[in-house]
């Protein structure tokens, strides 16, 4: 598949104390930029993949970063919009041991969240699209962000351009007013032509509760939302068994409407940063899915670039193609 990837959502800023600190015994903040659908857009530019990004940044130097780093990871920024508003913030309290990280959001009011459709030029970002990648975070800010995915996706049909949704449910987020998440999604996964999600996320969609376990159950959920939803091709997923906040078990999913893949669980240890993992893993996903790759290649890639990201500080997946291409589970000694 050409052309690019065009990605839309919010952009944050996210403030960490330093080390394993807790908020209280903080004197100072570290700040990375990132957000879900921005991740993604990093991810696949570090990969090769023309991206650009879609979004609405206030006017202020807190916005001028966030479009500055973008710009710096390989995507395309001229259709980021400005405006008057706050950047959206959340607050990560980093876990250490048997302790998990925290966070807290402090989004509400952002200058993306009160933004109208008018504000993107959804139409010219598109215009020769290989793919829109969005998730189900900007309708869970509120009625606004609803009607922005609903408008980014009119958008795509429009264009011709297939869809990926990234689930990323945000209990928090849709728990903050009267929403309801699964009329939404619904909604908005009729339109997709990929599913980044598993079984849990089926269960919210369609209602009802999948028997058996493990793999038997992820395919009974796969077929059932294939079954619901007449546009969607792949479901990928991933299975994620925490032993500690260092060390996580992980194992990727694939399954289109002819072919499933699962692949064998990998220890993933010594954690610098948790966050961002599940969009590397969406973006490891769609590298091969634009390349035409089956099931398997896109299972093993998006786990390979998953468990990669874990290694790096940030919410950026900034891993090239050459490093995806030599990982290995195992780990290994200095390249030289």
């Amino acid at each position: 598949m050409t052309g690019q990837v065009v990605c839309f959502g919010e952009m944050l800023l996210r403030l960490s104390p330093p080390g394993a600190r807790l908020m209280m015994q903080a004197q100072s903040l570290d700040m990375v930029v990132g957000g879900a659908e921005a991740n993604v857009a990093a991810a696949l530019a570090a990969l090769g993949h023309e991206t650009r990004m879609v979004t609405l940044l206030p006017a202020t130097p807190l916005g001028d970063k966030a479009r500055a780093d973008l710009g710096a990871a390989g995507v395309d920024t001229r259709f980021v919009a400005r405006g008057s508003g706050r950047m959206g913030l959340y607050f990560m309290e980093p876990g250490a041991g048997l302790r998990p990280s925290s966070i807290t959001y402090d989004r509400a009011g952002s200058a993306f969240a009160l933004a109208n459709a008018g504000a993107f030029d959804l139409a010219g970002a598109l215009d020769g699209a290989a793919l829109l990648h969005m998730s189900g975070i900007t309708p869970a800010l509120g009625p606004n962000g609803v009607a922005l995915a609903r408008a980014a996706v009119a958008a795509a049909q429009a264009a011709g351009v297939p869809i990926c949704l990234d689930g990323n449910y945000r209990a928090q987020l849709w728990e903050s007013w009267d929403s309801n998440p699964r009329e939404v999604l619904t909604e908005l996964v009729s339109a997709a032509t990929v599913l980044i999600g598993n079984h849990r996320d089926i269960s919210l969609l369609l209602g009802k509760a999948f028997s058996g376990d493990g793999a038997e159950r992820r395919r009974e959920a796969v077929e059932a939302a294939f079954a619901a939803f007449p546009n969607l091709q792949l479901v990928a997923s991933t299975a994620r068994h925490v032993v500690s906040s260092d060390h996580h078990r992980i194992a990727a999913r694939v399954d289109t409407r002819d072919a499933k893949h699962q692949t064998a669980e990998i220890d993933v240890t010594g954690i610098v940063d948790r966050i961002g993992t599940g969009d590397a893993y969406a973006a490891g996903v769609l590298h091969q899915f634009l390349r035409g790759g089956d099931a398997q290649a896109m299972a093993e890639c998006g786990l390979a670039l998953a468990a990669l990201k874990h290694s790096l500080p940030g919410d950026f997946c900034l891993i090239g193609a050459g490093e995806l291409a030599a990982f290995s589970a195992q780990g290994g000694d200095v390249r030289r």
